[in-house]
């Protein structure tokens, strides 16, 4: 398991080399774009205003590279027979995913931190850094890639790369991730209690800058159970069709 995972990382490194450094600076620049972009919204952003953007940033990000560009790719590998080939190496299907995921979650951290970077330089930001920062940024990682990867491996490639634009669509817009959920009308704010977004950026923020109260154990809990229900379905389509 574990030689078959380092050859997999290795390979997936190798099948994506002509678009991975597009990819670290897509993310980068979608992160810091919307530390500064919303920032000219609200010129004069409070503390708390300021809080929700910049982790925002991070939390869209993460969502852009996991839930867009991961299925995207898998969807783009189906249409060139690439996916095809990949199902049937001679390696455990656990291997592959977490080849894959590892990649995708380590594509992200440049470019979170430069956007958490330009967010105390243009917030003048005094974040309170929890220990569980680590631990959140990468369940949020590994939540919407399994997602995307979920609904890449579930549904044929024209849907799937629709799909994707819908759900950054709804992730930047109708999402509670860079203002509160009080400000949506109440049957989507309910909606949303039911959806990773919310708690993606709830676990963000917390442990970024962390409240009074401490940081919440239920969107650590809500994005592990998201988890694993598209890795379930991945490793269902993998199997099955094997």
């Amino acid at each position: 398991m574990l030689r078959s995972y380092a050859l997999l990382v290795k390979w997936t490194l190798l099948r994506l080399r002509s678009t991975l450094p597009l990819l670290l600076l897509l993310q980068t620049l979608i992160g810091i774009g919307i530390v500064i972009g919303f920032s000219f919204l609200v010129p004069e952003a409070d503390a708390g205003t300021a809080l929700y953007l910049s982790t925002g940033a991070l939390t869209i990000g993460l969502i852009t590279v996991g839930m867009v560009a991961a299925p995207q790719l898998v969807a783009q590998q189906k249409l060139s027979g690439a996916f095809d080939h990949q199902r049937v190496l001679p390696v455990p299907r656990l291997a592959i995913l977490a080849a894959d995921a590892s990649v995708w979650v380590a594509l992200t951290l440049p470019g979170l931190a430069a956007a958490l970077g330009v967010a105390v330089l243009r917030f003048d930001l005094h974040f309170t850094l929890s220990p569980l920062v680590v631990p959140a940024v990468l369940l949020v990682a590994l939540c919407s890639t399994a997602i995307g990867y979920g609904v890449a491996y579930a549904a044929r490639p024209e849907v799937a790369l629709a799909l994707t634009q819908l759900i950054l669509f709804v992730a930047l817009m109708f999402a509670p991730v860079n203002y509160p959920a009080d400000r949506l009308p109440r049957w989507l704010a309910a909606a949303h209690e039911w959806l990773p977004f919310t708690y993606m950026a709830q676990s963000i923020r917390e442990t970024v800058d962390v409240p009074a109260g401490g940081v919440s154990v239920l969107p650590f809990a809500v994005l592990a159970l998201w988890s694993a229900a598209g890795l379930v379905v991945t490793y269902h389509v993998m199997t099955r069709r094997a």
